[in-house]
């Protein structure tokens, strides 16, 4: 049996009835992750070190803060300070920051601090914060003790919810509530479990994904076909919001967070997308396994240092998002018994793919690979992918290079498909006519 998760959203029904509750639930979780930022940032400056979510919880568990929250809600919330510092820690980018509060202030016109606001966090509760009425559609979600009458009263905020007529909500084991911005009001994320039977592999084909920056994916697959994802809308993206970002006159403010949400969600739904399409061209090709490219370490050089590729070049680089794109392909791809192997792609683009000569002065442009032992042209992306999938680095290689082996046609002219807001990936030739 094969175990995954999905997330439903769903809307609230009774919004009226409980938004006040869920609002200062809301609040509660933001007022909790300032009280434990500032608590990380003491222990950081006197010891050198950022407290790991263990110690937070240790620390934290009898401050007031921690109250307004159920217990798992607020582990919840110490957990996700604690991947946040733990990233920020890790990033190699001098432009990242720590994590910073969760508050808003205003100033009289003397610049005296007059209030606070805070926002709206999200709220998790697991599986001992909740108790879900399937038959009915309802969701009692635990109150914080401070926010019952009597702290040790069994109050709840109960919750109907409504989904698409098509979504079974079953087997949960997670609920978050989400103040969506842009519409004013809360929504339910329900995370669910679900059983299905191991599927068997499409086929016995295996395909190879280089993946980069200009294009950010590139597949070979052994029936002489490839196929190329430019990545021009996340690079318009990356260009976009951070100047957007960068205009705001609070950095925390209520434009500067939609833009933060609103870059997150299409970088996120791109990702989705791109896997998605790959999946259902392997199961096209009968793939059952995919080569990818490891990545680790593509941001340090030799040293173990930064790399420095200019202004635009640390954009694009520490913007690339490899990880988490391959983590998403290979959930999506298990559920169709592909499997999905990451190996080492040492010199794979500095490597003919038909002769297997190496030599990085054959990469003569950014797209173009030039062999000098034969003469032929491919596009250099592809010629990569082709060698990811030979898996030319592997001492196990059955798949060797051979010269006149293989025609070289496909590996010049890829199919190409471009990414639409409206209708995801299509052929290049076909992307105008899914405009309205």
């Amino acid at each position: 049996m094969l175990e995954a998760h999905r997330t439903h959203q769903a809307k609230i029904c009774n919004h009226s009835q409980v938004a006040d509750s869920l609002d200062r639930h809301g609040w509660s979780a933001s007022k909790l992750w300032n009280v434990a930022n500032y608590h990380a940032r003491q222990v950081w400056d006197e010891t050198g070190e950022i407290p790991d979510h263990k110690n937070l919880k240790r620390e934290l568990k009898d401050h007031p803060k921690y109250d307004g929250l159920h217990s798992q809600s607020s582990q919840r919330v110490l957990e996700e300070l604690a991947e946040s510092f733990h990233s920020w820690y890790k990033s190699d980018d001098d432009r990242d920051n720590p994590p910073g509060y969760r508050k808003r202030n205003y100033y009289d016109q003397n610049g005296n601090r007059v209030h606070e606001e805070h926002p709206r966090s999200t709220i998790t509760w697991k599986q001992n914060g909740f108790k879900h009425d399937q038959k009915h559609n309802k969701i009692r979600l635990s109150k914080g003790a401070n926010h019952k009458e009597h702290p040790r009263a069994r109050e709840y905020i109960l919750v109907e919810y409504e989904t698409r007529p098509d979504v079974t909500i079953e087997n949960v084991q997670q609920v978050r509530a989400v103040y969506d911005r842009a519409k004013g009001r809360w929504e339910l994320h329900i995370v669910c479990k679900d059983e299905i039977e191991t599927p068997e592999p499409p086929g016995a084909e295996t395909a190879g994904i280089d993946l980069g920056i200009c294009n950010f994916a590139a597949i070979a697959y052994s029936t002489d076909e490839a196929d190329l994802y430019p990545g021009n809308r996340l690079k318009q993206d990356g260009y976009y919001f951070p100047k957007e970002i960068a205009k705001c006159d609070d950095s925390g403010g209520t434009r500067a967070t939609r833009l933060h949400a609103k870059w997150s969600e299409r970088r996120t739904h791109f990702f989705h997308s791109l896997a998605k399409h790959i999946v259902e061209r392997c199961v096209e090709k009968q793939v059952g396994r995919i080569n990818i490219g490891d990545l680790e370490g593509v941001r340090e050089d030799e040293g173990g240092e930064a790399k420095n590729w200019g202004q635009h070049g640390n954009l694009d680089l520490h913007g690339w998002a490899f990880d988490r794109f391959t983590n998403i392909l290979e959930y999506k791809a298990k559920v169709e018994g592909i499997e999905v192997n990451r190996v080492d792609e040492e010199d794979t683009s500095k490597t003919c793919c038909v002769c297997g000569k190496t030599d990085e002065n054959q990469r003569v442009e950014r797209g173009l690979y030039v062999c000098e032992e034969h003469g032929d042209a491919f596009n250099a992306d592809v010629n990569g992918a082709e060698n990811i999938r030979l898996n030319i680095n592997s001492e196990s290689n059955s798949e060797s290079p051979v010269l006149g082996d293989r025609s070289t046609g496909w590996l010049a002219q890829p199919s190409v498909y471009l990414y639409d807001l409206s209708c995801g990936f299509q052929p290049q030739t076909e992307v105008v006519d899914c405009k309205p």
